[in-house]
């Protein structure tokens, strides 16, 4: 509470005592006891304010006494990086100064490097060595004659697998052809004998039974180590039994029994035997 505030309501109390002789009622002796309370609360907080303000004011007399005796230290000198360059010593230059010096470049263009290179024929003898006769040449190329390399694996498949796929989707004759000339041109490819195999039965479902006859044998005299020998054998004497020649047709399904026994082909060939049985 403020002291002004105080004292002007301690003033009130005495004024409104003082006509009555200060005949005062249970009312205003309270007023008047609760504050002398409080001005014995204000003179304590007064003594302890002036009491902190003492010490701060010798504290900061004794911070000013130690600055006032203490000595300016100077401020450190840049450390010199160990990897500068010494001061321009003989040049005539100040310490502070760098010399620029500028280096011009040499106008002499590089040195030529010789990129012609001769070129010579081959010898004609020598060129023989690496031309491959084909199969059944005698090993002389014939003047004009232009070597055909081998073609790509990968596109060799690409055509028999096209090839057969025109069988399984109704193109028989278009799927008869292209194995038949993928087997002619690639007699050596793993491929050969499945080509032949394929076009013998294009050529069965074309009712051409005639020609898979001779498809079948061409491919049972040619590859007899082939994975399309058996069915092979099996649809060549299917093709006898409908060409009325069932005395071969046995003697292929005989054939199958006793050279490939306990074969899945060798069962079908005791099937087919028991039904041609007169």
């Amino acid at each position: 509470m403020p002291v002004r505030s105080f004292f002007f309501r301690l003033f009130a109390v005495v004024a409104l005592c003082a006509p009555t002789g200060c005949a005062t009622t249970a009312a205003s002796q309270t007023e008047v006891g609760r504050l002398e309370a409080e001005l014995r609360t204000l003179r304590v907080t007064q003594a302890k304010l002036v009491e902190r303000l003492e010490r701060l004011e010798n504290r900061d007399a004794v911070a000013r006494a130690r600055a006032a005796s203490t000595p300016a230290t100077p401020a450190p000198a840049p450390a010199k990086k160990p990897d500068a360059p010494p001061a321009d010593e003989g040049l005539g230059l100040p310490p502070s100064e760098l010399a620029v010096v500028r280096l011009k470049p040499k106008k002499e263009p590089a040195p030529r490097i010789a990129t012609a290179v001769a070129v010579s024929e081959p010898d004609p003898d020598q060129m023989e060595m690496f031309i491959s006769p084909a199969d059944g040449s005698s090993g002389t190329a014939s003047p004009g004659r232009v070597e055909v390399p081998d073609k790509d694996p990968a596109i060799l498949e690409a055509e028999y697998e096209h090839a057969v796929a025109l069988l399984r989707t109704g193109n028989v004759d278009g799927g008869v052809e292209q194995l038949t000339r993928f087997a002619e041109e690639n007699p050596r490819h793993p491929r050969a004998d499945n080509a032949l195999y394929f076009t013998g039965l294009g050529q069965m479902g074309l009712h051409d039974t005639a020609s898979a006859a001779k498809t079948f044998e061409r491919l049972i005299k040619t590859y007899p180590a082939g994975d399309a020998i058996l069915d092979g054998m099996l649809r060549l004497a299917e093709c006898r039994v409908r060409l009325n020649q069932a005395v071969d047709a046995r003697a292929l399904y005989t054939r199958v029994v006793t050279q490939f026994p306990g074969t899945a082909a060798a069962t079908q060939a005791e099937q087919r035997l028991a039904a041609l049985s007169p």
